[in-house]
């Protein structure tokens, strides 16, 4: 059946958010139950992500990791914005592409890395709030090139608005371990 229903990614149950829940949940610790992604993943994209100094430097957090879905959220800064007091378009595309990659990476096997091949963007409005949340979903994970969606939300309060969408072609390099 496609598209396949909501919460199942390549044949697995993904791990939704409820809404009003995730409105609330400012915290920036990944959410993560033991039966959704193992130990040995969550380790392993948690390390990868920690070591890209993009995503360092910008403040990014992984806040939710499931099999074949990831958010990362960025809070709003003086250091993250544009000349309109907005966060900026390259922060939010920067954290569309890790959560994208981020997302099929959780489906690759152990000994493999990611690269992105290409993505497209569309902004659909300011980038205002109190922080964004990049989340990137698998839409087909194949043997070698892996497609994402790419949602970025401006989050204010209990207000919650779809400010970028995207779309997103990856790569998976078996046998060159992330370094």
């Amino acid at each position: 059946m496609w598209p396949p229903p909501r919460g199942v990614v390549s044949g697995r149950t993904a791990a939704t958010v409820d809404d009003d829940s995730a409105r609330r949940d400012v915290e920036l610790e990944p959410q993560v139950l033991p039966d959704q992604v193992s130990p040995g993943v969550l380790a392993r994209v948690q390390d990868s992500f920690d070591r890209q100094g993009l995503m360092r430097t910008l403040g990014a957090r992984i806040t939710h990791i499931a099999p074949g879905r990831v958010h990362i959220t960025l809070p709003r800064g003086e250091e993250v914005s544009q000349q309109h007091g907005y966060i900026h378009a390259g922060a939010t595309s920067a954290i569309a592409d890790s959560a994208g990659g981020y997302a099929a990476f959780t489906l690759f096997p152990e000994g493999s890395t990611v690269l992105t091949v290409e993505y497209k963007i569309n902004l659909l409005a300011p980038a205002g709030g109190d922080r964004i949340e990049a989340v990137g979903t698998v839409l087909k994970s194949g043997r070698t090139l892996t497609v994402c969606q790419l949602q970025v939300f401006g989050h204010e309060g209990d207000e919650k608005t779809l400010v970028a969408t995207g779309q997103q072609t990856l790569i998976c390099l078996e046998s060159r371990p992330d370094r």
